[in-house]
């Protein structure tokens, strides 16, 4: 840890987890206002903005997460990571965003429509990633259901997030909205490469903190991402949507939440498997906490269909949905129940 300089102790390592929590936020901080600042810059419309600028952006530690897990050979917990940052989002994030807001979280038919949809196909999309490669492509001397990810097979959930880009440039090809120009433009360029810098050190960190006590306490390394890992890299998302509801911008606050689970799980994870050329993955692990994630969507969608809105209640239902979630991981982690198989 620290290049050797501090001892590989459980005690250590949790400091270190809060160190680059700390670390992680502000990089996170410069990054975001930086690149609001930058799509205001450019003129881009609030649906890109929170969709894709700013969603890219904030997932910016997710994506450091599975790179670094990737290089380090603990590739399970860097996806776990992004499954659990995709659960925290999808149930924590709104919440917390539509109990800022002033009254209900408004939304509209273009982000219900296009944004939930495509953010559902992407998770049915990695999950049949998954699938074809526990098919065509067993791990050799391996339980059942492990399969591996090879380059050609991660290009198709890429190919996926091409069509969504292509999508939403089509959708926005006209729009004529207001410029804002920056007389520090150049600053706000070194501010996002200085965010993007801070993001890097802090997770590279993160994770060989957490790989420690996965070996200390025998924690399986899907289910420390889907813990420690997801909850400090959704931190960025959680500042980003939670300051727009309470800016009364519904639309970027909702928007940042549906664009950054879609990269993270049509990018972050191919772009690791992609650095490493084949990893292993296991489908018994994997679908389980899926599911979860299916379900979790499928409670947003219904609730932002109903007037389109997002409700004091419903941000409630959000938060004890999330609850029960981790109260199943904890029992998941000490033995109580058995669903999800340890790696």
């Amino acid at each position: 840890m620290l290049g050797g300089l501090l001892p590989a102790s459980p005690a250590v390592a949790v400091g270190m987890i809060v160190v680059t929590t700390a670390v992680i936020w502000v990089g996170s901080g410069w990054l975001e206002s930086s690149a609001e600042q930058l799509s205001a810059h450019y003129g881009l419309p609030p649906v890109v903005q929170g969709s894709i600028v700013v969603a890219v952006g904030s997932s910016f530690p997710e994506l450091s997460s599975v790179v670094f897990t990737a290089l380090a050979g603990v590739f399970d917990m860097g996806v776990g990571g992004i499954v659990g940052s995709a659960i925290f989002n999808i149930l924590v994030i709104p919440a917390l965003a539509g109990l800022a807001a002033t009254g209900n979280l408004e939304t509209n038919r273009e982000l219900v429509y296009k944004e939930a949809q495509f953010y559902m196909i992407a998770v049915s999309a990695l999950v049949i990633t998954f699938a074809l490669g526990v098919i065509y492509i067993p791990a050799p001397e391996t339980p059942p259901l492990v399969g591996q990810i090879t380059r050609p097979l991660a290009m198709l959930p890429l190919l996926l997030y091409g069509l969504y880009l292509f999508i939403q440039w089509q959708d926005v090809s006209e729009y004529t909205g207001d410029v804002e120009l920056s007389d520090a433009i150049g600053r706000q360029w070194a501010t996002l490469a200085g965010g993007l810098l801070l993001i890097l050190v802090g997770v590279e960190q993160l994770v060989s903190a957490v790989e420690i006590l996965t070996h200390t306490f025998g924690i399986p390394e899907f289910l420390a991402g889907v813990t420690i890992i997801a909850a400090v890299t959704s931190l960025p998302d959680t500042l980003v949507s939670v300051r727009a509801a309470r800016e009364g911008r519904g639309l970027t606050s909702l928007g940042n939440v549906l664009g950054s689970n879609t990269f993270d799980l049509l990018v972050a994870i191919p772009i690791g498997v992609l650095l490493i050329g084949t990893v292993s993955i296991n489908f018994a692990v994997a679908v389980p906490m899926f599911g979860v994630l299916t379900l979790a969507t499928v409670l947003l969608f219904g609730f932002l269909r109903t007037d389109l809105s997002l409700t004091t209640p419903e941000a409630y239902a959000l938060l004890v949905a999330y609850g029960l979630f981790v109260v199943w991981v904890i029992a998941e982690t000490i033995g109580v129940i058995n669903l999800v198989a340890a790696t």
